[in-house]
């Protein structure tokens, strides 16, 4: 890599913090960059990034009081208020003053966007972002996870016209960046825009972490017993990822066991993390909700208990359950891959147009968990020496595609495209 300039580049979203998809996958963008001599900076509305790289806008965050009030309106109903319109506008101006003070401050090169310009969670960065961007020409990697045509929440809505002007762009100076090749046949056919399909990856390179006695003792904070299944459930709480699929598996399994569910409800609401507390009980499961206790990082709590990382209750887990009905590409798969767990999962779409002509070996249903997947499930969790060799031959084509190797070597030809280093 010696040939190589560093680039400053400036990461853009409205979080990149915590457990979320976005925010972890960053992460490994951010390692590979790294590795291969480039500067990270970070803005977002929130963020656990160093502060000495990091531009708090508390305005990007989805959160935002007034975000979330502009948002009541714009998809609540096919017409929008003229107040509406006009908050719009006041936090798009006052956002691109903080990327235009990003930029300077940073002495920022080249843009990566994390899902800002993709899905509208936050419609005033995304127009901020492209007003941005026209006026500067800055050279734009737009890396979309998800669009809008993908969620039914958004499927009415009185946006139209910013969704069209910013989500995404199609602006000279900016390189779509997809995770899934139904995005990339989408984004051609709506808004005639190539795309580079970089799919989500895990640093398969690196060695397994040996588990220690920090995480030896999640079952025990938990309370699970030693002769009981841990069943983890690596998804934030939102209704595409269809818990109530795991939730019934561990009930026909008829074994004592507990089900964790890592993360937190998120942006879609509470109420369909009741229905699943309900649904538990209803079913005799015990349903863990773990996201006061599952962090990306190990850590204390206020009150002095154990915060485990993820990574650590992957390696504690007897199995992964990953029912959802839709994903971008899934990066609870990879993961499960990269800790060697075998995996009960839905068959969703992009599971078996991407990844299953790979090769990977896991137990799949459709639309409902069948006989025949609980059968399954329950002869493979009685042979470790079947478990094994599938987790292991599951590694090595996880490796193979989706490592870090394989994100260099798309990101050099990015880079190399657009700022010729």
């Amino acid at each position: 890599m010696a040939d190589q300039r560093s680039v400053r580049i400036g990461f853009v979203s409205t979080r990149l913090a915590g457990t979320d998809g976005v925010s972890l996958e960053v992460v490994k963008w951010v390692e590979v960059l790294g590795e291969l001599g480039h500067q990270c900076f970070f803005l977002a509305g929130e963020l656990d990034w160093p502060l000495e790289r990091s531009y708090l806008a508390h305005e990007a965050h989805f959160n935002h009081s007034e975000v979330v009030a502009i948002n009541h309106d714009l998809f609540d109903n096919q017409v929008r208020s003229a107040d509406t319109s006009r908050r719009v506008q006041a936090i798009k101006e006052l956002l691109k003053l903080h990327l235009y003070s990003f930029i300077r401050k940073f002495d920022i090169e080249l843009l990566i966007t994390q899902n800002a310009l993709s899905i509208p969670m936050n419609v005033p960065l995304g127009l901020a972002l492209t007003e941005v961007i026209a006026e500067t020409s800055i050279p734009t990697i737009g890396h979309h996870h998800d669009f809008s045509w993908e969620r039914i929440r958004f499927a009415v809505n009185a946006a139209s016209d910013y969704l069209q002007a910013a989500f995404p762009p199609t602006l000279p100076s900016i390189r779509h960046v997809v995770i899934n090749s139904f995005a990339a046949r989408q984004l051609a056919m709506r808004f005639g825009a190539n795309s580079t399909l970089v799919p989500n990856v895990m640093n398969f390179e690196a060695e397994l972490p040996v588990a220690d006695g920090y995480a030896a003792t999640l079952r025990a904070d938990l309370g699970i017993a030693p002769d009981e299944l841990l069943i983890l459930q690596p998804t934030r709480i939102v209704p595409r990822k269809r818990i109530e699929r795991a939730i019934e598996l561990v009930a026909r399994l008829k074994r004592p066991a507990t089900l964790l569910i890592s993360h937190e409800a998120g942006d879609e609401g509470t109420e369909y993390a009741s229905y699943l507390a309900d649904y538990a009980q209803l079913l005799g499961v015990r349903a863990l909700f773990g996201a006061d206790i599952i962090n990306h990082r190990r850590d204390l709590s206020s009150d002095g208990r154990k915060i485990y990382a993820l990574e650590d209750a992957y390696q504690q887990a007897d199995l992964v359950t990953y029912p959802s009905a839709l994903e971008g590409f899934g990066n609870a798969f990879l993961e499960a891959i990269y800790f060697r767990r075998p995996i009960v999962m839905s068959a969703y779409e992009i599971y078996k147009v991407d990844i299953q002509p790979k090769g990977f070996q896991v137990i799949t249903f459709e639309d409902f968990v069948t006989a025949e997947a609980v059968r399954t499930t329950l002869a493979l969790l009685s042979e470790r020496q079947t478990v094994a060799e599938m987790v292991e031959h599951n590694y090595r084509i996880g490796r193979r595609f989706y490592g870090y190797r394989a994100l260099g070597a798309h990101l050099m030809t990015l880079l190399r495209d657009m700022v010729g280093t």
